[in-house]
C-alpha cells in the first residue's frame, strides 16, 4: 500500500480526534495520506483510483456513502466504529493502536460483498422512459411519501408476478443489509457471502407478510401503483420522489465492495450476538 484516505462523518464529535490518530499511525508507517468529508462525494471520488485502502471513522452510514463514492471502482475500506452497533465497521475506537497497524502491515484479509443494481424508469415526453441507476450496498427500499397512507406497489420476480402489495413499503436488501432495515421489518439475517438477496414486505395490510429469498440470477420489478407519491431510498441517505407508474427493477450488481478485515473469518455470527444485543 501506498497512498491511504481517511474518510471521517462531519457531525461526530469523536470524528476529528480519531482521524487526527488515524492519520498520525498511518504517515508514520510510512504512507501518503488524504482526508475527506463522508459528504465529499467528488473529493472522494477523485482519489478513489489513487488509492490503496480507505479508512472511515464513523459508523455505518459513513462506510455507505463512502461505498457510493467510490463504485464502481474497488479499493478495501476499514471501518473505525465511532457509533453504536457498526455492523460494517471492522475496528472499536479503542482498539485502533492495536489492531489498524497489523492491518497496516499487510495482515488483514478481504470481505467481498455484493452489491445490488436498482434501474428507475419514469415515463418521459413519448412515454420514452427516462431511466437511472443506482448502487446499494444494504437495501433499496420503497414506502410511502409524504402522506401517511399505505402504497399499492405491483411486484413480479423474472416477469412472473408474484403479488400486489397494499403496504407501508417494501424491502429488497442484499445479503449484507439483511441485518439492517429488512431485519427491523421482520427479515431473515443472511450470511453476509451469501449473493442472493431479500424481498421484505414492510407492514402488509391484508396482504401476505412473508419474505421471499432471490437468486443471484433473479430480477425484481416493482411498479408503483398509486395516487399520491411513493419514495425511492437506497443504502438510507439517496431519496426519490415515485410517480404513479414508475418501476425499480433491481438484481445483482457485477460490482463488489471489497473490506480489509482483521477479525477471523468465522466471527459474523459470534460478533451477531453481540451486536443484537446493544
Amino acid at each position: 500500500m501506498k497512498t491511504i484516505g481517511v474518510v471521517y462523518h462531519p457531525k461526530n464529535q469523536a470524528a476529528p480526534a480519531m482521524t487526527e490518530k488515524i492519520i498520525s499511525l498511518v504517515s508514520n508507517s510510512g504512507f501518503k495520506t488524504w482526508i475527506a468529508s463522508a459528504w465529499e462525494t467528488d473529493k472522494i471520488n477523485r482519489h478513489t483510483r489513487s488509492s490503496d485502502l480507505i479508512i472511515t471513522a464513523g459508523g455505518d452510514g459513513t462506510i455507505l456513502r463512502t461505498v457510493h463514492a467510490i463504485i464502481p471502482d474497488i479499493v478495501p475500506i476499514t471501518g473505525v466504529n465511532l457509533g453504536r452497533l457498526g455492523f460494517l465497521t471492522e475496528i472499536d475506537a479503542d482498539e485502533v493502536d492495536d489492531k489498524l497497524p497489523a492491518l497496516l502491515q499487510g495482515k488483514g484479509w478481504v470481505d467481498k460483498r455484493s452489491v445490488l443494481e436498482a434501474e428507475l424508469a419514469l415515463a418521459g415526453e413519448n412515454e420514452k422512459p427516462l431511466k437511472q441507476y443506482f448502487w446499494a450496498l444494504n437495501d433499496v427500499v420503497i414506502a410511502r411519501g409524504e402522506i401517511a397512507r399505505v402504497i399499492h406497489i405491483n411486484v413480479s420476480i423474472d416477469g412472473n408476478p408474484l403479488t400486489s402489495y397494499r403496504a407501508d413499503g417494501i424491502i429488497i436488501a442484499s445479503a449484507t443489509g439483511s441485518t439492517g432495515y429488512a431485519l427491523a421489518a421482520g427479515g431473515p439475517v443472511m450470511h453476509p457471502q451469501a449473493e442472493e438477496f431479500l424481498l421484505v414486505p414492510i407492514l402488509p395490510h391484508l396482504n401476505p407478510g412473508y419474505n421471499v429469498v432471490v437468486p443471484k440470477n433473479s430480477y425484481v420489478e416493482i411498479i408503483i401503483n398509486n395516487i399520491h407519491p411513493a419514495t425511492l431510498n437506497i443504502d438510507g441517505h439517496i431519496n426519490h420522489s415515485l410517480p404513479d407508474g414508475a418501476s425499480i427493477t433491481t438484481r445483482q450488481s457485477p460490482h463488489e465492495v471489497h473490506f480489509l478485515r482483521s477479525l477471523p473469518q468465522t466471527s459474523f455470527f459470534t460478533t451477531l450476538e453481540k451486536r443484537l444485543r446493544i
